[in-house]
Order: C-alpha cells, then sequence, then structure tokens
C-alpha cells in the first residue's frame, strides 16, 4: 500500500488535485477502483500538507443483487462520512425503457443523482477511480472509434454544476490494483448487471492484451505520450500547450 501511497500523493501533486480545506467526496460503485482510491486517499488524509477531509459517496441503482452494507461497515472502520443515495436507475433503463445499450443513459442517471447529492451536501470535489489502464483505454477508444485524440483529463472543472472531478489513482496500473484489493481484502460488491463487460472499453482490453505480446511496453509508451504531447489537461504542471 505504500507503493501505491507513493504514487497517489505523486499524481495529487503532479496536477494539484487537493487545497488545503477541501472536502473531496469518493465517487464509491463497490468496485476494486473506486474502494481503493477511497482507501488511499483516506490514509492520505492523516498526513498531507494540506489538511482536507474525504467522504465516500455511492449511488444506489436498485440493482438486484446488489448490498452496500459491507461498504458502509468498511467506512465505519476507515472513519469516513458514508452517503448512500437510492434512485430507481436499474428499473429505468432496464424494465421501463429496455434499453439495448443501456450504459451511456445509466452512467447520465448516475451522473445527475450524483451531482444532485454532492449539492445537497454542499461538496464541490469528486475523486473518480480510473487508474492508468483506463487512461489508455480511453485514449485508444478516442483514436479508433471517434478519429482523435482524446482522454478524460486528470482534474476537470464542471462549470454547470460548479463540481471539479480529480482522479488520483491515474498513476496506479490495474494489476497493482487488483493486488492491493486482495491484500487489503476490499469488500467489493459484485456487480450483477446484464450489460456488465459488454461495452467498446472491454474490446480495447482485449485489443491491448493481444498487443502486449509483442509490445510489451504499449501502455506505457502510450500514457507517456499523453503528457509529453500533451493531451488537453495532461501537461504535469499545467504545461498543457
Amino acid at each position: 500500500m505504500q507503493e501505491i501511497l507513493g504514487l497517489v500523493r505523486r499524481c495529487v501533486e503532479d496536477y494539484d488535485m487537493i487545497q488545503a480545506g477541501d472536502t473531496v467526496a469518493v465517487g464509491v460503485s463497490g468496485g476494486k477502483d473506486s474502494l481503493l482510491t477511497l482507501t488511499a486517499l483516506a490514509r492520505l488524509s492523516r498526513f498531507y500538507p494540506k489538511p482536507f477531509r474525504v467522504v465516500a459517496m455511492t449511488i444506489e441503482a436498485g440493482t438486484p443483487g446488489m448490498s452496500f452494507d459491507g461498504v458502509a461497515d468498511y467506512c465505519r472502520a476507515l472513519g469516513v462520512e458514508y452517503i448512500r443515495v437510492s434512485v430507481p436507475i436499474y428499473e429505468v433503463v432496464f424494465l421501463e425503457r429496455r434499453e439495448k445499450n443501456p450504459c451511456s443513459l445509466c452512467a447520465k442517471l448516475r451522473r445527475g443523482a450524483l451531482s444532485t447529492a454532492m449539492n445537497e451536501h454542499g461538496i464541490k470535489k469528486i475523486a473518480l477511480g480510473h487508474h492508468y489502464d483506463d487512461a489508455v483505454e480511453t485514449m485508444l477508444m478516442s483514436l479508433i472509434f471517434e478519429g482523435r485524440l482524446g482522454c478524460f483529463q486528470p482534474v476537470t472543472y464542471l462549470s454547470r454544476t460548479d463540481v471539479t472531478q480529480i482522479r488520483p489513482l491515474l498513476y496506479v496500473k490495474e494489476r497493482q490494483v487488483v493486488n492491493a484489493a486482495k491484500r487489503l481484502e476490499l469488500p467489493i460488491v459484485e456487480n450483477p448487471c446484464p450489460a456488465n463487460g459488454e461495452t467498446r472499453r472491454q474490446e480495447i482490453k482485449e485489443l491491448i492484451a493481444s498487443l502486449e505480446g509483442r509490445y510489451p511496453d504499449l501502455k506505457q509508451k502510450i500514457f507517456g505520450a499523453m503528457q509529453r504531447y500533451p493531451l488537453y489537461g495532461w501537461g504535469v504542471g499545467g504545461e498543457d500547450k
């Protein structure tokens, strides 16, 4: 965990993600990425020179078979406030609308519910669990499916909602996340969603895996190019041009 904490701290400092006095909500889906983000920031908040507070926030979509009670217990052990918001997203997407491509609508409804909850609690900053591999995959998805060079930014200010999104796990590789989740015995909530895994991201993940046998440093080269080029918002120290 010390290695991951070091990577998270470096990412936070490289992109000036956290200021003194911040309250940072961590969007907890129940997956390993968001739970590790929560764990890392909760630990970082204990010694980081800029004091900040961490809260956990979950949008409970009403998906059958999903329970976040274990996450609630974990938050109590961490000493972190846990905000749970119930929204009938599963019912709308799968039972009422019967969406053939449900992921986009589901994500939109979750973002809306999350934004509303943050506004109600006066929170202006949220940490998302995207890691190193997610960034590389998103870059390739943008190139292959949209014909452009693009990716989410390490820090994104949403002017419409006055919320800042940060992604402190960006220097942490997926294999490190997997290993840490096992070692820490994180209370992962399995996702029984019918559309889980049936996405374009999964296609790109499989494509990268097929190429890494011949080009083992492929992800490193792509990630490095995103910072050196840089993509907008990816220049370390604000070097975006």
